[in-house]
């Protein structure tokens, strides 16, 4: 794609001058478009505003009959400039593409083809506008079911999630534009994740594993951007039991932790405290928090001046969670599992001074004795010269 095109932006898009006349005079628009067109274009948000509060409709029918029928991609990207332009000044302007007028329109259709052609200022456009109307459906219109009453096949909500969460994952695995692809499918995954048929679709889509990589120390304001809506992604998905199980097989905890350790942001720390609630009691997630050292982080997190309380409490029921798990971790019974399996393992019970202190008698039970040979046992295995080495490790936790 040629640098000019890469780095297109929607202020310069705006400067075009397109010439609506032409198109009137080749029928490929209306005179009522036409009209409505002129009103609207190079206008004012304070102009604007009562144009589309008073007959928003209109205009949406205007942009997308412009979409569907005109191809000239200088075209397409200027009326994509307007209408992106029109839901960041309002975005429940995005609810005007459903209105009952439009039933027979075709909302989605011309975002969802160009989401895949065209210039990549074509197809940021497309994915961020489809996000924000398919996100504004009605929830009870039968138009999300993929039912109309209109005799010509309509795209449905169906359709579109399905296209948007394939378009993003490809962009998260082969980024179509070096600085903007990962920045914009992160931003519609925000959004499109607290549906539960996007959550099925993106773990089926194998995307969980995507967006790991992007959970790491930001320091720019734009990375810092780009970590808050990935965390708020794993946070949304930590409600998913499928994509539960992907995090558990992905290295999504330690980065986690990795990131609150450092964090100074109180909208991310709070997005992965959150996290760490929802996965506690998932699986093996408890005993992966208590050996990453969560516990003192937690202690080091209360510590700070957060000005959410709703922070601090969870913060406390994370602690209170964590010490369950320490407890359960650390029975003698589970330690004694281990010895009979063969399988003791350098878990959190063999590192907590509380254990040895609280079930140092338990190893006396049963009426234990010293072994006859014992000290023959361990002088022919030359275990006397062994530990008289340790004493000069390097390790202080060897000497000890």
């Amino acid at each position: 794609m040629p640098t000019d095109q890469a780095e297109l932006n929607s202020e310069q898009v705006l400067r075009r001058d397109i010439a609506w006349e032409t198109y009137m005079t080749t029928k490929l628009i209306t005179g009522t478009s036409l009209q409505l067109l002129r009103r609207y274009d190079k206008k004012s948000e304070n102009d604007r505003a009562p144009l589309l509060d008073n007959d928003g409709p209109s205009y949406i029918h205007v942009f997308i009959s412009i979409l569907r029928d005109i191809q000239k991609e200088e075209t397409v990207e200027y009326v994509l400039a307007l209408i992106d332009e029109m839901l960041t000044a309002n975005p429940k302007r995005a609810l005007l593409f459903h209105d009952k007028s439009l039933a027979d329109d075709d909302i989605y259709e011309p975002f969802l083809r160009l989401l895949w052609k065209g210039s990549w200022f074509i197809q940021e456009k497309s994915s961020k506008i489809l996000t924000l109307i398919v996100s504004a459906r009605p929830k009870q219109n039968g138009r999300t079911n993929g039912a109309t009453d209109s005799k010509k096949k309509i795209t449905t909500s169906d359709d579109v999630l399905k296209g948007l969460v394939e378009w993003l994952c490809i962009q998260l695995k082969k980024p179509s534009h070096p600085s903007r692809s990962i920045p914009a499918s992160v931003n519609c995954l925000a959004t499109l994740l607290k549906e539960s048929v996007v959550r099925s679709s993106f773990v089926q889509a194998d995307g969980v594993k995507l967006l790991v990589p992007l959970i790491s120390p930001a320091s720019t304001q734009q990375s810092i951007q780009i970590l808050y809506e990935t965390c708020l992604c794993v946070w949304l998905l930590s409600y998913y039991e499928p994509a539960i199980e992907y995090l558990a097989t992905s290295r999504a905890l330690p980065r986690l932790l990795e990131v609150v350790k450092g964090s100074t942001k109180e909208k991310v720390v709070r997005l992965i405290v959150l996290t760490f609630k929802n996965l506690l009691a998932k699986g093996s997630f408890g005993a992966q928090m208590v050996d990453l050292g969560l516990p003192q982080i937690v202690q080091s997190l209360k510590a700070q001046a957060w000005s959410d309380e709703d922070l601090l409490d969870t913060l406390n029921h994370l602690e209170e969670g964590l010490k369950d798990n320490i407890k359960k971790l650390s029975s003698f019974d589970k330690y004694k599992q281990e010895v009979l399996l063969g399988h003791l393992d350098w878990s959190p019970m063999h590192k907590d001074p509380i254990f040895w202190r609280d079930n140092i008698t338990n190893f006396e039970e049963n009426d234990f004795q010293y072994h006859p040979a014992g000290r023959i046992i361990v002088t022919d295995l030359k275990a006397k010269e062994r530990v008289m080495k340790l004493m000069n490790h390097e390790n202080a936790e060897n000497k000890n």
